[in-house]
């Protein structure tokens, strides 16, 4: 048993600090925190100070009292949890949950786990940070407070089984507002010119932007017959050196946003891609909001660069940290070994280990030299000039390594113009107005949720994931294709001396992976504008990640801003529960016409609903809003449609015998037969699913439960699982190697493959 007992929070990081430290020690995992408030009661003693109540979860009781054996037999205990708040207050739970002897403790901390930041943190420990602690412990007692006060007035005002959270509702607030005001958009139609030149012995042509943009048809029209006979001459050329200069290394936010554009990757693929990343060591520390890297990382990124791609692409370069208050980490996220260009590990650790590396270099190379050049195209008669834009990369600098997404440069073909001369004639072989319209704002995606929280100042880099994460587990928000709607354009065309029109279709508004409002989520939004303004406030929220950041530095006491918060906060509490009105979003959208009855669109007991008749009829109608629609924006003829519809659970035909059954459920639409659920998949439709169509699921579901190969004498089935197929022997599951087929498996093979895990 080794003298020193190191306690980390995952069983990754275990693992790998065991590669690094010898015999003398013994590392356990505290798998996250080991105490916390009660998930039944408030847990916090208001009346003295805002004081909270710990517990040991029952989930954790068996991991602590491990611990504690593990800790009376070791000589040092060393608490090496994460180096932010968190992690620092992970590591005091651990000092008083264990009753760790002060004497016999020590706190360490690194923003790496390599063999060198561990040896030089266990020869540089020092006290747990209390201001971090209390940091910590502030923010949870006061979305704890929030939380628990909030949640019975949404109950009763709103729909049961709802609630609420501090950053959350603020970052729900902004999907809703964003969702309103592209409703409220109305587009306004313009033209823009663009034309193509030629030049007399000069094989390339020249596309050019017409300086001015027309309003209407009438104008367009009569700015292209002013062009029919005119002579056109190269005005001006203009000639500029200019340079691009590197993005910094990546913060979690610029990470989560590039992943996002580059890779794919959701905010929390992301972090959990990130984190295993770190704990095997290949990665610093993945939540922070500096772009420092520190003097080593200079040094061992600069010969990199040289030894990659010579002495001329090499600049140091040192980044300042923009965002306020960004304290939690010292150094960006980079690779710990920067002459390591690749790792092994699954597909999704490797791209984000690419994008980190490649980022992190280029952060220090020089910068792309660019040529810019501007022909200004002009004719007699014409008050509006063409305008050609062309970029040459004269260096290409760090793009070498690492271009950002936005990047509209992609080669110098793409940019390039022909050599021309000033006072040049030029003949447009077509000049083309196009009839466009000015853009309705973007829906949030994860990423420029991530983004736009940042700018505001109301999260950090521990909260952003779960804030993303929350409102969608909550329901207020689902992630989603949002359809585009076909528009009709005029394009106007001068060619060989014709004018002509014509009337082309597009389709507009399409948006893939956006964070789209449902109802209920609206709904919460409007009540807590209305009744709770500061849980909604940017600036007071914002106000709150300030005073956390100062309660870290020491400057104020951790329950000094919970306390300013809290009475104001609980009067609104006390004032909403007085209140026995309920809040129910309700929009009348008109008059059935075969009827005579009131329509009307409203929150119900169990979600939005469309209503034909009034309360008091007894022959009223109810059928839920699909998903996505949402109730200020059904129209009545939309509402019609849907009780025209057969109604859910609906009978579709029978097999075998037995009937199958379409309907939807709280894991999305599915059938039943023979008292098992099938799932129609997320494209499929209950309403209209067809016999045929059942059927063959039904069937491929029999398939699926199926072994794929049953070898009785060794007790191994092979079998379909719900991540793929795998092996079975007596009470044990074994994975089936990559590049396996499943189908293709003998006795003897699965017997090897057993083997071989067993030993692992």
């Amino acid at each position: 048993m080794g003298e020193n007992l190191v306690i980390v929070e995952s069983p990754t990081k275990e693992k790998t600090l065991k590669t690094f430290l010898g015999k003398d020690f013994t590392v356990k995992a505290s798998i996250g925190h080991i105490r916390d408030l009660s998930e039944k009661k408030l847990s916090i003693d208001v009346k003295n100070g805002f004081t909270p109540v710990y517990e040991i979860p029952a989930k954790k009781k068996k991991v602590v009292a491990e611990l504690a054996a593990e800790a009376k037999k070791a000589q040092i205990v060393w608490l090496a949890s994460d180096e932010d708040r968190e992690g620092e207050a992970i590591a005091w739970h651990l000092a008083e949950t264990l009753k760790l002897d002060p004497a016999r403790t020590r706190r360490i901390a690194f923003h790496e786990i390599t063999k060198t930041a561990i040896l030089n943190a266990i020869d540089n420990p020092r006290e747990i940070d209390m201001n971090l602690v209390m940091a910590q412990q502030a923010r949870r007692v006061l979305d704890r407070l929030v939380g628990f006060e909030l949640s019975p007035v949404l109950w009763k005002k709103v729909q049961r089984g709802l609630s609420a959270g501090r950053v959350q509702s603020v970052a729900l607030r902004l999907i809703v507002d964003r969702e309103r005001e592209i409703e409220a958009f109305k587009p306004e139609p313009f033209f823009k010119v663009e034309a193509i030149f030629t030049a007399k012995g000069v094989k390339q042509p020249v596309k050019a932007l017409l300086d001015k943009k027309f309003t209407d048809v009438k104008e367009a029209l009569g700015f292209l017959e002013k062009c029919r006979n005119a002579e056109f001459r190269i005005r001006s050329i203009e000639k500029k050196e200019g340079t691009r200069t590197p993005a910094a290394p990546f913060t979690t936010s610029s990470l989560q946003q590039e992943a996002a554009r580059k890779l794919g990757f959701s905010v929390s693929q992301t972090m959990t891609t990130a984190q295993t990343l770190y704990e095997r060591g290949l990665i610093t520390y993945m939540r922070t909001d500096s772009t420092n890297l520190s003097t080593l990382a200079l040094g061992t990124t600069k010969d990199t660069v040289i030894k990659l791609y010579g002495q001329q692409y090499s600049k140091v370069r040192n980044y300042q940290t923009k965002v306020k208050g960004a304290q939690e980490a010292h150094e960006a996220i980079r690779p710990t070994f920067v002459n390591n260009t690749d790792i092994e590990g699954s597909p999704a650790e490797r791209k984000l280990y690419n994008l980190i590396w490649k980022r992190c270099v280029a952060s220090q190379m020089a910068d792309a030299k660019i040529e810019k050049t501007a022909i200004t195209i002009e004719a007699d008669g014409l008050e509006e000039r063409f305008i050609a834009q062309g970029e040459v990369i004269v260096f290409d600098g760090f793009l070498k390594v690492y271009r950002e997404s936005f990047d509209d440069v992609e080669d110098e073909e793409a940019v390039k113009l022909p050599a021309l001369d000033q006072g040049a004639s030029l003949t447009a072989s077509s000049i083309t107005a196009t009839e466009r319209f000015t853009q309705k704002p973007p829906r949030y995606s994860e990423a420029s949720l991530v983004k736009k929280i940042e700018e505001l100042g109301i999260g950090r880099p521990s909260t952003y994931e779960p804030t993303v994460k929350t409102i969608q587990k909550r329901g207020y928000v689902t992630k989603g294709d949002k359809e585009g709607t076909p528009r009709e354009y005029t394009v106007l065309s001068l060619k060989d001396g014709v004018v002509a029109q014509r009337t082309e279709s597009e389709i507009t508004g399409a948006e893939k992976k956006k964070l789209l409002p449902e109802n209920i989520g609206m709904v919460v939004t409007d009540f807590l504008a209305a009744n709770f303004a500061d849980i909604l406030d940017y600036g007071f929220t914002a106000k709150v990640e300030e005073d956390l950041d100062k309660i870290e530095s020491g400057k104020i006491p951790w329950n000094r801003s919970i306390a300013e918060f809290y009475d104001k906060f609980i009067a609104e509490v006390g004032k909403s529960l007085e209140d026995k009105s309920y809040t129910n979003a309700k929009r009348e959208l008109g008059t059935d016409p075969a009827s005579g009855k009131p329509v009307i669109a409203r929150i119900g007991k169990f979600g939005p609903l469309v209503q034909k008749g009034s309360n008091d009829d007894p022959e009223k109608q109810f059928i839920s809003l699909p998903k996505g629609v949402l109730i200020e924006n059904v129209t009545l003829e939309e509402a019609l449609k849907l009780f025209e519809l057969p109604r859910l659970p609906r009978n579709i035909g029978s097999y075998k015998g037995l009937d199958i059954v379409a309907s939807t459920g709280r894991f999305g639409p599915y059938i039943k037969y023979d008292g098992k659920f099938i799932s129609i998949g997320k494209g499929g439709d209950p309403f209209t699913i067809t016999e045929e169509e059942a059927v063959a699921l039904i069937e491929a579901a029999a398939r699926k439960s199926l072994p794929i190969a049953d070898f009785k004498d060794s007790g191994i089935q092979v079998l379909h699982g719900r991540y793929g197929a795998y092996i079975k022997q007596g009470g044990n599951n074994y994975k089936i190697p990559k590049g396996v087929e499943a189908e293709s498996l003998t006795e003897s093979q699965c017997l090897e493959i057993i083997a071989a895990q067993d030993k692992k």
